[in-house]
């Protein structure tokens, strides 16, 4: 670059820089002042207010008053929280207000546009200029899509066709430029060298600086209702979904709210690496949850559902043990579309018989009976979807349970514990029948204060009993009191016998054929059928029975929709079953789908391949409505350990390396555990030592990482964090941790602790050894103490670099 070119740009960035620094100190007294403004608002607001119910009018009059100050109180935190976004959005530019810069001539103009791209707007004091375009704007894709030549971006108002001039780069750090340079390509390779040579970080960052066109269209897509991204491993598919949040937070602000989207991240630890994002473009962060979890809240505290971690664990350690190919056909089974076919068909039966209830009891007999419930279900209109049928019957239990209340107010159990009331428990129980809203409804409140006044009134003249009354209605609060449990219970349908219906599916052949016309069963049914009401049993779900079971209650009680999610991201989606998804369409049934995955980490029984022509996923909203962006350069590892990473894949070749280099992965073979764990942490320390903060000895499941950290802790391991499920935040450091945890993590350096045949032997465990050999950016090392993998056996020897024995 011309020294001229360094003076200019210095220049206009320390303009910039003070308008910045002007608009700051403008603001902020006003800040502080709607803040003060509105904390007194909130102090006083009951002060200010007079209160008096005495009449009708002066009820509303009230009424209004409170309004008046509720919405003059929100205004205000409207105003503040406003102002506030843009005061914070000023200082967050001041380190670096700029990272491009775009020189566009619109056709038909004389003068090209000087079009500086920032994580957010700025303009000048006029509000004229735009001194600062928001990357997501639409001029700005021009710095994504386009290198210097014609170029178009779309507006709202259709497409704008021109010619870029200029296109530039800056790496801006406290005010100063430190690099910059003009790009030909879409994104110039430089700014991705020094960006991806960098350390691994405990938390994802914003890419808005280096997004790439491929990247740019997932972002921007606003047109598909199911977009799927299948990414190689390092190809910055989390990021880019991430960045689409985002987008979308800025493109539809008016109508989308970031409590209106939910990522379902694939562990906890995740969702903590990735908190920081969102916050740092500017935006609140997207719900963010995990399917267990979703799961969990759909079942309740009555049944415990395995989770996936569980279910990995066992496929990958209980070969050989009795039960275990029936546990694998079991989960083949529960989580294709047959099995999905076959609730719906099972649904329609229960419809016709069938069905499962529970007797209602009370103070030890039975109220109503589950024959009466079952007689009262089929008595309803057969053209009723089964639901609607079911509401039905919950509404006639609980009219029947107002009746029976009333009788059981004359009970002698009732008499005798009126009689058995103390002093301070009589008062209690009176004072709960005028305060309690939960005792009466409001009318009915009215309607027994109305009472006791008039019954006072006439009391006093010697009419009625006042004290015979008040001991009537204290009776009724107390036996309704008694039935509110059974209120509850039969408005959360605990009426229905879930438990039983899932399992009376799994009996013999014959009667599940009958129940579901599924005509192809696994060929060890009968096992299945037992580890299913084993689970059962103990009030317990396998993780592959889960969706299902929620699938069949939902036949039964109605599908709990979420209308408010507007946007549900799915990431690690290859780990979800077809019927998952299914689930996901009926749970969130205005919700567009971004799904990201890549099939060569598929390390679950239930993997989905996202790209298949015959993928459920596409069969889930059609072909018109569904978009698959291919992402297959990765730029997270060094050319060397993606040539290597893709070498354990068939089909691997088409994943392309980003040219960044570095040492070639390492295989060490000692003799004997001890040796092998010893040279481990010597090889930490002197990673340690080169700078690497960030490390990574992966193994193969949870039983083995305890194992290594035991033992490595043993051998004088000092700060080693052993990472497990219930790990909450992902730190800095040197970590053990299972590969299935790691999933979606990068690592400075990665130690794989046993590349042998006996955690890497079978086929399916080929994925496993890629997916933990991918998390590595700088540093690969894989160690045994006997063969090597086959699938390391099988690379070419001039991928990697042998130490001595």
């Amino acid at each position: 670059m011309e020294a001229r070119d360094w003076r200019q740009e210095q220049e206009r960035l320390e303009r910039v820089r003070n308008e910045l620094h002007a608009r700051i100190a403008e603001l902020e007294p006003e800040v502080a002042g709607l803040h003060d403004q509105a904390s007194e608002i909130r102090k006083r607001f009951w002060e200010d207010l007079s209160i008096n119910t005495s009449t009708t009018e002066d009820f509303e009059d009230t009424f209004y008053s409170v309004q008046q100050q509720s919405m003059m109180l929100a205004e205000r935190e409207r105003g503040h929280r406003r102002l506030v976004q843009q005061w914070n959005g000023m200082k967050r530019l001041l380190p670096s207000p700029y990272f491009a810069r775009v020189d566009f001539q619109e056709d038909g103009l004389n003068e090209s546009e000087q079009v500086y791209i920032g994580v957010s707007s700025f303009v000048d004091n006029e509000g004229l200029n735009f001194l600062i375009y928001d990357w997501r704007s639409p001029i700005a894709s021009l710095y994504y899509d386009f290198p210097p030549g014609r170029a178009s971006y779309v507006t709202p108002a259709g497409r704008i066709d021109g010619k870029m001039m200029l296109k530039r780069q800056f790496q801006i750090q406290n005010g100063h430029i430190r690099t910059m340079f003009d790009a030909s390509e879409t994104i110039g390779d430089e700014l991705l060298q020094q960006v991806l040579s960098k350390d691994a970080d405990s938390q994802m960052k914003s890419i808005v600086a280096t997004i790439q066109k491929e990247q740019n269209a997932i972002i921007r897509n606003d047109k598909s209702r199911m977009l799927i991204v299948q990414g190689a491993a390092g190809s910055g598919k989390t990021s880019a979904a991430l960045q689409r949040v985002a987008y979308l937070l800025y493109r539809h602000r008016q109508t989308i709210r970031a409590d209106q989207i939910v990522l379902f991240s694939p562990n906890p630890m995740f969702g903590s690496y990735i908190s920081t994002v969102l916050p740092e473009l500017g935006e609140e962060n997207m719900q963010q949850t995990t399917f267990q979890e979703y799961v969990e809240n759909g079942l309740g505290s009555s049944l415990r559902s395995e989770d996936p971690f569980d279910q990995i664990e066992y496929t990958l350690t209980a070969q050989g043990e009795p039960g275990y190919e029936a546990r694998l056909q079991g989960i083949a089974y529960k989580t294709s579309e047959a099995f999905l076919k076959a609730l719906q068909n099972y649904g329609r039966w229960l419809g016709r018989e069938g069905m499962r209830f529970i007797d209602i009891w009370f103070r030890n007999r039975v109220l109503i009976t589950a024959e009466r419930m079952s007689a009262k279900l089929y008595g309803f209109d057969s053209s009723l979807p089964l639901y609607s049928r079911v509401v039905l019957l919950q509404e006639w239990l609980l009219d029947e349970l107002a009746s029976l209340e009333r009788k059981e107010r004359g009970a002698f159990w009732v008499q005798e514990e009126l009689n058995y009331l103390d002093n301070e428990q009589y008062a209690e129980v009176f004072d709960m029948l005028h305060k309690e809203r939960e005792l009466f409804d409001l009318s009915e409140q009215y309607t027994v204060v109305r009472e006791l006044m008039n019954n006072k009134r006439r009391g006093d003249e010697g009419d009625v009993d006042f004290a015979q009354q008040e001991e009537e209605l204290i009776l009724r609060s107390i036996v309704k009191r008694s039935f509110k449990p059974l209120r509850k219970s039969v408005r959360t349908f605990s009426f229905v016998d879930i438990k039983g219906i899932y399992g009376q599916l799994f009996g013999d052949e014959t009667t599940y054929r009958e129940k579901t016309n599924e005509s192809i069963i696994p060929a060890q049914w009968s096992e299945i059928c037992r580890q299913t009401k084993d689970m059962l049993s103990r009030n317990e779900l396998l993780h592959e029975d889960a969706t299902p079971y929620l699938f069949v209650k939902e036949l039964v009680e109605g599908v709990r929709t979420n209308t408010e999610i507007r946007h549900v991201f799915i990431d690690e989606g290859q780990d979800y079953s077809a019927f998952q998804y299914e689930y996901f369409k009926k749970l969130f049934p205005r919700a567009r789908m971004t799904v990201l995955g890549d099939f060569g980490q598929a390390i679950f029984m239930q993997s989905t391949n996202l790209e298949a022509s015959d993928s459920p996923l596409i069969r889930l909203f059609g072909e018109a409505d569904t978009s698959l962006v291919r992402l297959v350069r990765s730029y997270r590892s060094t050319r060397e350990i993606v040539e290597f990473t893709k070498s354990l894949l068939p089909g691997g070749d088409e994943i392309v390396p980003f040219e960044r280099r570095g040492p070639k992965p390492l295989l060490i073979r000692l003799n004997g555990v001890q040796k092998r764990d010893a040279q481990i942490l010597e090889d930490i320390a002197l990673l340690n030592a080169q700078g690497f903060a960030s490390i990574a000895v992966i193994t193969k499941t949870a039983a083995e990482s305890r194992e290594a950290y035991e033992s490595l802790r043993i051998q004088g391991g000092e700060g080693l964090q052993h990472i497990t499920r219930e790990t909450l935040a992902f730190e800095k450091g040197v970590m053990v941790i299972p590969v299935y945890l790691a999933k979606g993590i990068e690592f400075d350096a990665v130690l794989i602790y046993n590349a042998s045949p006996e955690a890497y032997g079978w086929d399916h465990e080929r994925k496993l050894l890629y997916t933990a050999c991918t998390r590595a950016m700088h540093r690969l090392q894989l160690y045994t103490t006997g063969d090597w993998s086959p699938f390391v056996q099988a690379l070419p020897a001039n991928l990697y670099e042998k130490e001595p024995c």
